[in-house]
């Protein structure tokens, strides 16, 4: 048997927007993506070669947390996560990655807008193509940025999905804050 240390575990879970892999190393969840996006056999390999481990079909803790707290959030339970982490990236990609966990359930922010909150209004595109790597679908939650315009745009899993959690979000909000907010797709 490997090291541990050395293992990155995945398995599939079934969610109302389609079935996704989740991935986890011993230090908490590193990929959750949609099963039918394109470079997802793609990402499995990077992370294999970044982190110098193999892929296996089995659980540990934080596979069994995310599922749990995914489920609460697909019924509305659930607001925030609290399940480990693992950002595979550069450090510029983890800090925008960290930001996102700012943006309250239920709320959007533009690009330019995460940009400002990370100091920098001239980084606009480096932010939008650092949420655009995201490899922990939902749990960070690149889906609640948008254009500046009020547009969704730029999310991996279709702007079907995106639209749809943003309005799942909005219908679950605390104290009735829903708003009729209908986003445009393009």
């Amino acid at each position: 048997m490997e090291n541990s240390s050395k293992k990155n575990l995945i398995t599939t879970l079934t969610t109302p927007l389609g079935a996704m892999f989740v991935c986890a190393t011993k230090n908490g969840i590193c990929l959750l993506e949609f099963i039918d996006e394109e470079n997802t056999k793609t990402q499995f390999e990077n992370i294999q070669k970044k982190l110098n481990i193999s892929v296996l079909e089995e659980k540990n803790k934080h596979i069994i947390q995310a599922k749990k707290e995914l489920e609460e959030y697909f019924e509305g339970k659930r607001m925030t996560f609290e399940v480990k982490l693992e950002y595979i990236g550069t450090d510029f990609q983890k800090k925008v990655w960290k930001n996102l966990h700012q943006i309250e359930y239920g709320k959007t922010r533009s690009y330019q807008q995460q940009s400002e909150y990370l100091g920098n209004l001239k980084a606009i595109r480096a932010v939008a193509s650092a949420n655009g790597m995201n490899k922990i679908a939902i749990i960070v939650p690149c889906h609640r940025v948008i254009g500046k315009n009020g547009k969704l745009t730029g999310y991996a899993g279709g702007l079907e999905r995106k639209k749809w959690l943003l309005l799942h979000e909005n219908k679950h909000k605390p104290n009735n804050e829903q708003n009729e907010k209908e986003w445009s797709l393009f």
